[in-house]
Order: C-alpha cells, then sequence, then structure tokens
C-alpha cells in the first residue's frame, strides 16, 4: 500500500465541489470521532453498514507479561482495547487490492 491520507487530506478531498467549507467540514469531522469515541467509551457498539464496526473489547491481564523495552516482568491487570472490525464491503473491495504494491515500510509484498 502506497503512503497514508491525513485528516487534513480528507477534509480538503471532501471540500473540492461542495457547498461547505473546510471549518464546517473540520468541526464535522471531529463530531463524528468524538461521538464515536464516546459511544464506544461509554461500552456501546458503533456500527457504520457497509463500512465497520468499532468497539471496545476487553482483555484479559496476565501476571507474567515482560516490558519490550526493559525485559523485566511486569503484571497486566484486564483492560479495554479499541478495535474495528470492516463490514462486508469494504471487506469485499479490499479482497481486490493488488497485493505486489510496495508497503509503507519499503518491503514489497510478494
Amino acid at each position: 500500500m502506497a503512503g497514508k491520507v491525513t485528516k487534513a487530506e480528507l477534509i480538503e478531498a471532501l471540500h473540492e465541489g461542495k457547498s461547505l467549507n473546510r471549518k464546517e467540514i473540520h468541526g464535522l469531522i471531529d463530531s463524528l470521532f468524538e461521538e464515536i469515541k464516546s459511544a464506544i467509551l461509554s461500552g456501546k457498539t458503533v456500527e457504520l453498514r457497509g463500512f465497520g464496526t468499532f468497539e471496545v473489547k476487553l482483555r484479559k491481564g496476565r501476571k507474567k507479561a515482560r516490558n519490550p523495552k526493559t525485559g523485566a516482568i511486569v503484571s497486566v491487570e484486564d483492560h479495554g482495547v479499541a478495535s474495528f472490525r470492516p463490514g462486508r464491503e469494504l471487506k469485499t473491495a479490499a479482497w481486490s487490492v493488488n497485493p505486489e504494491v510496495e508497503s509503507p515500510t519499503g518491503n514489497s509484498r510478494t
């Protein structure tokens, strides 16, 4: 996959040919992200049909985990992890993406 798309680039793409200005689009996107974040943090699942589902999953803790930076053994409590599951339409569209394209790290996926 080639590169990444920033929020500013999304705003610019939405602005082209639309009657909304950049500031309004920026506010709308920020509001959408805040609503998704507050919903999943309150235990709800956010489902956007054709795109995917956002939710917080509970990850079990462990008594013996290792800090990868220091190598020290630490205990990790149960904690939430934000997750995204792509919807059927997104999965189907992603299936046809060419794997021969360079990955963001520069390694080809062959």
